[in-house]
């Protein structure tokens, strides 16, 4: 039975330090959880993960220790943490040495820990701090704000610290917008004096102030102490600096109210069940505050609120099964500030199993093959996580307010690329919508009076009064006028651009993934059912595209969408897709719009939903005759003409990828007019392989190419198109990749291009000519795309003109055939059915197998009485020893293969039989009376001659024998497990036919008091039995038990007497009434499989070199 691989999973904790942050008792559960997650979503179904726990408390030495023991004792395959940046560089060290991958979680957002030299194995979920001071610029910059001051709470890892120190770098930057530091100071929680003096100190310097603090009650300190000290007046901005995606939230269990977006607790609310009444003055504080955070966009809220709530659970219970007093003490619920970056970053390493898309151990230890998949992304409980090459996540910052109702919103959203921070607003009013608790207006970084309020201007009117009344008409005209003006075609040129703007510009907030299909549940049968797979071409559910298309959906519709990486647009871009957006032809696929406002531009064109005519022709199941071919090539040559005519004046990467077949079979261009979203990309030569020699040669973009270039392209998708195979078929040509490429690249007299070999007949030579002319070697000789139109019509058959009208004739002669298709599958139906019954007959009994193929549940049943028999091969281990492999499974073969035949003369039902073990049962599944014992016994006798009379082919002189047991009583029988059904039996019979098994002795046949009493009462007379005594049995005590010497007649009486074991007499059991009393034991109920393992036994000669012990689960009936 196939077996999952098992991960280990080294995790370095912390439970004391920065407890309500990074504790293990409140944040350990994240990784079962993420697992469970995992597996609900599809991922790591072949990986088990086994968690090694060290405590090193961010300790130096402690995670050096820790690192060692996992990479050199236990051969972890991954480390989760320290959860602290000094810390973490030494075990990532480690992991760089032992190359084993490190994932970092908690305080580790330092830059220095994204250096790919340094730390090559690192993954984190956290971007740097660095980019937080990028962000944090780009706000100032927005607001024109040039002096600030920089606080942060004291701790004991100093984050706040380091985190403030590389803001501070960002901000010294030159060639960034120039801010001044005013102020730098650190404050403490438990230093109200020295706090205070800091926050009064800013009165007179500065009224924009940059502020970190890593616990809830440090943020909700800093709002009393704003109130408190009369720093709330709207002249003040205080801006929160935080990485933990939670902006004003805190996770917290026992919270009153929650944001609606994010479902976090206010951070100003008292962190008890009972209020300490300065909720008032810290909710007055947060009014004048900003947030600078990552997103907090969660998408499945309902499982973070499951997580909040399970999160200790998970932590004291298996997998993790914490034991120490933090654990225990932990209270029922709540989690740490980190826990969801913790469950982030574990489920993008399961990710990364997944997509590595091997169970190999040597696969997952090449770090040169694994850590590849880590860079992707997912929606995780921090928000979109984007992990970049450098193993880093990529941030998408986003700055929040609160609106007059103190609910959460995003003011904005700051992203990166190639080193650039971009800005988009989320607001329409910033007044209004920004800055409603600053009496509508936004506060200067020096106020008008200054900081002390000495230093107000002369009003207007007192200064220049004279002046005003000397030219105030002309002036005030004048400006009227000028203002009139500039204010029409500003608004004019504003509204143009707006309107030509929506046209093609899509808010990604509009584009929705389509949602999967959930897998249907099994059953608890063995049911064959009617196959619902058709060979259907049409698109059904997700993407069936061999390029990177998305099917999404958009306005109620789906969508065909493509993903490239963000860029600067320019006027021009802009222009071109305004008209873009106008094309119409009905061999073009419409472009609906580009989506600009993501993280990514997103290009949204109409669904064709029969894919590609690369996918088609991929797929191989579609038949195409010379005229379907032919329309399809006069659609491309139709498209390709009309852009040739348009402001476009060529495709520029025309494939067969990106030729669209819609329902109607009808061919569209895609593609077309994006070439600059894809300038900074280098194409795959396997995109080249359409490109003219003139192309290759030059290196040329699509701006200074030729449209005898679209010519060259369009020739060779031709060529797909008639020989229905990919272009050059490469599947079937010595040639690689590189060398085509460079062939073509050469050129020369007789250039390389394609063979134009076809099975479909009646293809007429002058289209194969065309196609011949389109990829000659020099530009000039090639037809242009209009030429190329007026052609195809000339050579269009005249006894066909519509290509749907020719697809139903063709349906027509499928359908006639496809009866007498169905009839030979059905007979090939009928005959692999009669294999899987006969094989289920071997694997089941036939009443069994009968009731699970119709569907049935099998109910355990009830014997009263049947006889269970156990053998063993003495001596086997010795035996085996002096075989090969080979030769041990060829003997027990030839011995259980006669075995089986005996078997069957005897009506005896084989439950298993394992190595040497080998076990039968009589009475069951059939009941046969008391017939049972009788066959059991006849078989056992069977059994003795039989290996008398064998041999060993390789061991001539070894003999093989027998230990036989054999019990009578009740027993329960039933089938268990959904997958590889079993039919096992239950109860204390089987359990002493064991017992009987393992108490015998070489070539005897021992019975249980209870099968010796069933067989002499109703078998009388037939069978020379002999008492061995009183023997201790392991598990039941003191029992008699019984040898059987054969059928009468058959034994020898000199042999019966020199039987080592005495009968029983009255008189000894009468002097066994005087031993001690033996102890009482309950009787064990134990179950047998019909492919599982055997019952426990265990030998009470402690010489026999085959002592053993079976295991076998028990279960109370």
């Amino acid at each position: 039975m196939f077996s999952n691989f098992k991960i280990k999973v080294g995790i370095a904790a912390a439970q004391k330090t920065q407890a309500a942050s990074i504790g293990f008792n409140i944040c350990g559960g994240a990784l079962p959880l993420a697992e469970e997650y995992l597996r609900k979503n599809g991922f790591v179904g072949n990986f088990d993960f086994e968690y090694h726990v060290e405590y090193t408390e961010c300790d130096l030495a402690s995670t050096i220790r820790a690192g060692l023991y996992f990479m050199q004792n236990i051969s972890v395959d991954v480390i989760i943490g320290p959860p602290c940046s000094e810390a973490l560089r030494s075990m990532a060290t480690l992991g760089t040495l032992y190359k084993k991958p490190v994932l970092g979680w908690g305080f580790v957002s330092q830059s220095d820990l994204a250096d790919m030299t340094r730390f090559p194995y690192l993954v984190t979920v956290l971007p740097t701090s660095q980019t937080l001071g990028y962000a944090t610029n780009r706000l100032l910059e927005t607001y024109k704000w040039d002096k600030v001051a920089l606080l942060y709470y004291k701790s004991d890892i100093d984050y706040c610290h380091g985190v403030m120190n590389d803001v501070e770098a960002v901000l010294n930057d030159p060639s960034l917008y120039s801010v001044q530091v005013v102020l730098k100071a650190e404050l403490d929680v438990a230093d109200n004096d020295t706090s205070n003096a800091v926050m009064n100190s800013l009165k007179s310097r500065v009224r924009i102030v940059l502020w970190c603090a890593q616990l809830g009650g440090e943020k909700r300190d800093y709002m009393i102490r704003t109130a408190q000290l009369g720093l709330d007046n709207p002249e003040y901005v205080h801006v929160m600096l935080s990485m933990r995606s939670i902006g004003f939230g805190v996770q917290t269990f026992v919270g009153k109210t929650t944001f609606k977006e994010s479902g976090l607790t206010p951070v100003w609310e008292a962190f008890s069940n009972v209020s300490d009444g300065l909720e008032p003055l810290a909710k007055q504080g947060a009014t004048n505050m900003l947030v600078i955070d990552l997103s907090s966009d969660v998408k499945d809220k309902a499982y973070l609120q499951y997580m909040q709530k399970s999160m200790v659970n998970y932590t004291r219970s298996p997998p993790i099964s914490c034991a120490t007093l933090e654990c225990t003490n932990s209270t029922a619920s709540g989690m740490g500030a980190y826990a969801r970056h913790l469950f982030d970053v574990f489920y993008l390493y399961g990710i990364g199993l997944t997509r590595l898309g091997s169970t190999s151990s040597a696969d997952y230890d090449d770090m040169g093959k694994f850590m590849p998949n880590l860079v992707t992304s997912f929606d995780g409980l921090t928000g979109l996580v984007s992990v970049n090459a450098n193993f880093s996540r990529m941030p998408l910052y986003q700055v929040y307010g609160l609106d007059a109702n103190y609910e959460q919103i995003s003011l904005m959203n700051l992203t990166f690329n190639n080193g650039t921070t971009y800005i988009s607003l989320n607001y329409k009013n910033e007044s209004i919508d920004v800055w409603h608790f600053w009496n509508n207006m936004r506060p200067l970084a020096t106020p008008l009076c200054g900081f002390l309020g000495k230093n107000c201007p002369i009003p207007f009117w007192d200064q220049y009064r004279v002046l005003i009344f000397v030219g105030a008409g002309l002036i005030l005209l004048m400006i009227t006028m000028n203002l009139i003006c500039f204010y029409c075609m500003l608004k004019n040129r504003r509204d143009e651009q707006a309107r030509i703007n929506s046209e093609w510009q899509i808010s990604y907030v509009k584009l929705r993934e389509l949602e999967k299909q959930r897998k249907g549940t099994s059953k608890r049968s063995i049911q064959s059912g009617p196959s619902n797979i058709t060979d259907d071409s049409r698109l059904s559910t997700g993407s069936e595209f061999c390029e990177n298309y998305t099917v999404m959906m958009y306005e109620k519709e789906m969508v065909l969408t493509m993903k490239y990486q963000y860029m600067n647009l320019t006027k021009s871009d802009m222009e071109k897709y305004a008209k873009l957006r106008k094309l119409e032809h009905e061999n073009l696929n419409k472009f609906i719009g580009l989506s600009i406002d993501g993280s990514q531009f997103i290009s949204v064109t109409k669904l064709c939903s029969r894919g590609s005519l690369q996918d088609i022709l991929s797929r191989g199941n579609f038949s195409m005759d010379y005229f379907f071919m032919f329309c399809i090539i006069k659609d491309i040559a139709e498209g390709m003409n009309y852009l040739a005519k348009s402001f476009l004046r060529l495709h520029g990467n025309l494939r067969s990828a990106t030729c669209l077949v819609n329902d109607s079979w009808q061919v569209k261009l895609a593609e077309f007019g994006t070439d600059n979203l894809l300038e900074e990309i280098t194409p795959t030569k396997k995109r080249l392989m359409w490109a003219a020699p003139e192309v290759l040669r030059g290196s040329l973009t699509v701006s200074q190419m030729d449209p005898s270039a679209d010519v060259y392209s369009f020739a060779i998708v031709a060529s797909e198109i008639l020989t229905k195979k990919e272009a050059w078929d490469l599947a079937d040509r010595k040639e690689t990749y590189d060398e085509i490429l460079y062939i073509v690249k050469k050129g020369g007299s007789f250039p390389l291009r394609p063979d134009i070999i076809t099975d479909v007949p009646d293809v007429n030579p002058a289209l194969i000519a065309l196609v011949k002319d389109c990829w000659a070697e020099d530009p000039e000789d090639r037809p242009n795309s209009e030429n190329i139109c007026v052609q195809l019509r000339d050579l269009m058959p005249k006894t066909k003109t519509n290509l749907m009208d020719h697809v139903f004739n063709m349906l027509e002669e499928y359908t006639s055939t496809l009866e007498v298709e169905v009839e030979e599958r059905t007979k090939e139906l009928t005959l692999e059915k009669k294999k899987a019954d006969i094989l289920l007959s071997r694997m089941l009994p036939r009443q069994v197998a009968e009731r699970l193929k119709a569907g049935q549940t099998v109910e355990p049943e009830g014997f009263d009485s049947v006889t269970v028999f156990f053998s063993d091969v003495v001596k086997f281990t010795q035996l085996s020893q002096k075989c090969s492999p080979f030769q041990v499974v060829n003997l027990l073969n030839d011995l259980y293969s006669n075995f089986d035949t005996i078997i069957e003369e005897h009506g005896v039902y084989k439950v298993e039989s394992i190595g040497d073990g080998y076990l039968c049962v009589s009475g069951l599944p059939t009941r046969n009376g008391y017939a049972h014992i009788k066959q059991i016994v006849d078989m056992s006798l069977k059994f003795m001659d039989y290996c008398k009379n064998f041999k060993i082919p390789h061991l001539p002189r070894e003999k093989v024998e027998l230990r036989i047991g054999v019990n009578s009583g009740p027993c329960v029988a039933g089938v268990v497990g959904l997958s590889m059904p079993r039919y096992c039996l239950f109860g204390d019979t089987v359990n002493t036919a064991s017992r009987m098994e393992s108490n015998g002795k070489a070539s005897l046949i021992h019975l249980s008091a209870a099968a010796h009493s069933l067989l002499v009462t109703h078998y009388p007379h037939q069978y020379e039995t002999n008492s061995r005594g009183e023997v201790i049995i392991k598990g039941k005590g003191v029992m008699e038990t019984f040898w059987v010497l054969g059928a009468s007649g058959d034994v020898d009486v000199v042999s019966m007497s020199n039987r080592s074991t005495p009968p029983v007499t009255n008189e000894r059991w009468g002097g066994a009434a005087r031993a001690p009393e033996a102890r009482s034991v309950s009787p064990e109920v134990r179950s047998v499989s019909s492919h599982g393992s055997r019952p426990g036994s265990q030998h009470m000669n402690n010489n026999d070199p085959l002592y053993r012990q079976y295991k076998m689960d028990s279960l109370k009936i």
